[in-house]
């Protein structure tokens, strides 16, 4: 995806697995062939499927192992994987799995935890992303191996907030007196998803109730979304969309362009906003007055938030998605693990190369070079069109914040151990819905937190 601020799986994987006979993966005996495997990829655009096919023939070559790599469209992953497993057809391996992803196909007995784990352990615990490991993992079982991740981020003009003595939009209190102040001129306070219908909002939504710690249940299960901290979430993302920002049903496109066009002070967006935001992409260029004269205005003049603290927040939090690479049930064990560990090791720069500005690695170093896969995140080549690292756009200050997010990253439910109810809101979407009464002046915050957690009960007695 260009702006993928939705790797994610619905709850489409689990109804079709649901519906599947589940057979062991493998086209005869496990570890009858250890000298090929099969390895599904869900990145699928042209260039990155160049760039795996090079890395896939250097391990060959290595190694003597032979992989046959399909790459498949996320939308039609949750179909194919069914069929397989029913076939009894399933890869050894699967790649840029999301974590909704990863719980679901846990909850379906797909994952081989023991080969993973032995994976971290070989490349080092201690080299990832402790928070990482944590969200990829479930009762103590490594469920899949973290590989690289994006986190939300709420972009802002750094010379209006300047010109109007205003702070860092890193709180509510911050972000709200920002939005009233700066909502003139022609320019709105911010631009953030307001439409019911799509995954986008559930993630933009998801990163500021994370922040006032509002959580999707409790440990034990219970659904929360009616919470005094979850009220509070509603409440101040309907103030702010309804009192502050753009008119109408906002999405992907409309958000990111009315901050190219220099008319919103704030945006809340994920990192592939980067190479897009430095020019780099000429389907996606910024279009503001200045922009004409200077292609990088918005570059120079934006600032970034990472994680964001509300009122009712115990500590700064970010909304986070990881991708991770997966040894399947049933697998030829040691080639499929010696593929996973040749991408997070020897290959792991060109792996998170192919588009730094959304693939920060979970992966820090090597148990000698401790930073060695940081720094080289940092000058990684960002761009479609051209290329540039993103330290000569962004300074190294701004790097130094991004590289280093995964270790703030939060999800709703995931390690309340509700990753298949996760997969199932992500199919319904309810939380959308009842925000947007909110932000339509149709219903106050109780009000909608209460139906939400309503939906979601009931959404929640279906998956289980």
């Amino acid at each position: 995806m260009s702006f993928a601020p939705m790797r994610t799986l619905t709850a489409t994987l689990a109804l079709a697995l649901a519906g599947a006979t589940l057979l062991a993966c493998g086209d005869d005996e496990p570890g009858s062939d250890d000298k090929k495997i099969t390895v599904w990829s869900l990145e699928d655009v042209a260039d990155r499927v160049t760039a795996t096919r090079a890395i896939i023939a250097d391990f060959t070559a290595r190694t003597g192992i032979q992989v046959e790599l399909v790459t498949v469209n996320e939308d039609q992953f949750p179909s194919l994987i069914a069929s397989s497993a029913a076939a009894g057809e399933l890869p050894d391996v699967v790649g840029s799995v999301s974590l909704a992803g990863v719980r679901t196909l846990a909850g379906n007995e797909l994952l081989h935890p023991s080969a993973n784990a032995e994976v971290v352990e070989e490349l080092g615990r201690q080299t990832f992303s402790a928070r990482a490991v944590e969200l990829t993992s479930d009762d103590g079982r490594q469920l899949a191996v973290p590989s690289d991740g994006w986190g939300q981020l709420l972009v802002y003009r750094k010379d209006l907030f300047a010109a109007a003595g205003l702070p860092a939009p890193d709180t509510y209190e911050r972000i709200a007196a920002a939005a009233a102040r700066l909502n003139t001129g022609g320019i709105a306070g911010i631009t953030a998803a307001t439409a019911p219908g799509d995954v986008f909002t559930q993630q933009t939504f998801e990163h500021l109730a994370l922040a006032n710690n509002c959580q999707l249940t409790d440990d034990s299960g219970a659904v929360k979304l009616d919470s005094p901290e979850c009220v509070e979430a509603f409440r101040f993302y309907g103030n702010l969309m309804r009192d502050h920002s753009v008119k109408g049903a906002q999405d992907v496109e409309t958000t990111r362009a009315t901050y190219f066009a220099g008319k919103a002070a704030m945006l809340i967006w994920s990192p592939f906003v980067l190479d897009e935001l430095a020019g780099l992409r000429n389907d996606a260029k910024p279009t503001c007055p200045q922009c004409a004269a200077d292609p990088a205005f918005l570059a120079k003049n934006s600032g970034f938030v990472t994680a964001i603290k509300g009122p009712n927040g115990t500590a700064p939090a970010q909304y986070g998605e990881i991708s991770s690479w997966a040894v399947l049930d049933g697998a030829a064990a040691d080639p499929a693990k010696s593929f996973v560990e040749y991408l997070l090791d020897d290959a792991y720069p060109r792996w998170f190369g192919m588009s730094p500005e959304g693939r920060f690695p979970v992966r820090k170093g090597t148990l000698s070079e401790p930073e060695k896969f940081l720094t080289a995140w940092n000058t990684s080549q960002a761009g479609v069109d051209a290329k540039k690292p993103l330290a000569e756009v962004y300074g190294d200050q701004v790097l130094d914040a991004l590289r280093t997010s995964p270790d703030t990253f939060q999800r709703w439910g995931l390690t309340q151990g509700q990753g298949k109810l996760v997969g199932a809101i992500l199919g319904e979407l309810p939380v959308p819905k009842a925000l947007n009464d909110v932000i339509a002046g149709k219903s106050d915050a109780a009000a909608a937190a209460g139906r939400a957690k309503k939906d979601v009960d009931a959404i929640k007695a279906g998956v289980n």
